[in-house]
């Protein structure tokens, strides 16, 4: 197995039978390697030998790689059997034969084949079809380029209900959403009739966000468990899982799920859980106190690779919007919590800098459909950044104009508060 796992490669007048004969050896690892270093000779007289351990040989990794080595002979004799075993219950087999049959997509027949598996229950099967076969698809909606925003959304705040606002809106017009939803029931300010419709607001709400996304941008959501006080001595508190059961919902509407940071608070800042466990000790009684929250991160669904998205920008804006400086480099974040005059759960600018500085590039249009005091503008005006702001609440509107009214950029643009009626009025004469 150590000549074998060493030959690295192999000169192209080597004699491959010197391998056949551990095609057959007990050790799966010998049979592994004797494969693979069939593979580098890309012989199609090996096609038979390798046949049969494909169908034969009960170890799934021997297996898939006497795929792999099959698809580099590119031999038309193979295309019955790779097509075969596009009903294999191993997804990494699919796969391979897959790689191997794309060589002969050409054939209608065989694109045909392959272009079912678009639907195949296996998410990164799904991936490799649609990159290969539906990649191209143009979207007609589609109005601004990659780097384009609409001007009459440029350092706006609308006073309205997002889900109203995002009527106007146009398809891919937001590089980057951050956003902090408000919590079910547990501020002043959101009170929902259940939990279920408290999710079908977001859902619904974040449906739209990924219309108006540009392809393969971020979505960050900024969230965290809450608890429903008890309503007497006779029952208990109510503990909702918002970020786990948000997260379901983003990943069905087309989300790619890319990261979870953790955001971690100082326990003096954060309510204390554990006053009577302190005094009792008594084991089921425990609860811990809640000093994280979680910053989830999405990526809009494409076949695209994020290498793609960077080169859509000038290289001046590229250097311009690169981390300096020392940067997190962890999931961990430890913040210090802030907190508002007006509005009774903002999130630190601190938070908001790294967000729009790791997310999105100078130019771009930041969005945050639940504005409340405005920290996100705030933040993305001082970054160079675009801000798209909805809100509906009258206090937090003038707190946000509080906090912008000063900052040099908005001195451009005359109109950066907005009614629903004035925006509708902009949009169409965008």
């Amino acid at each position: 197995m150590f000549i074998l796992s060493n030959l690295g490669r192999l000169p192209s007048e080597f004699d491959g039978q010197y391998f056949v004969p551990y095609l057959k050896h007990n050790n799966p690892q010998i049979r592994f390697w004797a494969i693979k270093n069939i593979g580098k000779l890309g012989n199609d007289s090996y096609l038979i030998p390798i046949s049969n351990i494909v169908f034969n040989d009960t170890d799934p990794i021997v297996k898939r790689e006497s795929v792999s080595t099959i698809g580099r002979m590119r031999n038309e004799n193979a295309i019955p059997m790779l097509l075969t075993l596009l009903n294999d219950s191993n997804p990494e087999i699919v796969l391979q034969a897959i790689r191997a049959l794309l060589v002969f997509s050409h054939v209608s027949n065989i694109s045909a084949e392959l272009k079912k598996l678009s639907n195949h229950p296996n998410e990164i099967i799904q991936t490799v079809i649609r990159k290969n076969f539906f990649s191209h698809q143009s979207t007609s909606n589609v109005q601004y380029s990659h780097v384009e925003l609409p001007s009459f959304m440029k350092n706006v705040v609308v006073h309205g209900d997002v889900r109203e606002v995002m009527q106007f809106v146009p398809d891919e017009s937001i590089h980057l959403t951050f956003t902090s939803p408000p919590y079910y029931n547990a501020r002043s300010y959101s009170t929902y009739p259940s939990y279920q419709a408290y999710l079908d607001f977001l859902d619904n709400v974040f449906k739209q966000i990924h219309r108006v996304t540009k392809e393969g941008r971020f979505l960050v959501v900024n969230t965290s468990p809450i608890i429903i006080p008890r309503v007497s001595r006779k029952y208990s508190s109510k503990r909702y899982a918002i970020p786990f059961d948000l997260h379901a919902y983003l990943i069905k509407m087309g989300w790619e799920f890319i990261d979870d940071i953790i955001w971690t608070k100082p326990e003096t800042s954060v309510k204390n859980r554990n006053a009577g466990f302190l005094q009792h000790r008594k084991p089921l009684g425990y609860k811990a106190n809640a000093c994280t929250e979680y910053v989830m991160i999405y990526r809009k669904e494409t076949t695209k690779l994020i290498d793609w998205n960077m080169r859509q920008y000038s290289k001046e804006i590229v250097e311009n919007s690169k981390i300096t400086g020392e940067y997190e480099t962890s999931n961990l974040w430890h913040i210090d919590p802030v907190f508002d005059k007006v509005h009774s759960a903002v999130f630190p600018t601190e938070l908001a800098k790294r967000i729009i500085q790791f997310y999105s590039y100078q130019g771009d249009l930041v969005f945050d459909p639940f504005a409340g005091s405005g920290t996100t503008g705030q933040v993305a005006v001082d970054l160079g950044r675009y801000f798209f702001m909805t809100e509906q609440i009258v206090k937090y509107i003038e707190r946000i104009k509080e906090k912008l009214v000063y900052r040099p950029l908005l001195s451009k643009y005359n109109h950066c508060f907005l009614s629903l009626e004035e925006f509708e009025i902009l949009s169409q004469g965008e």
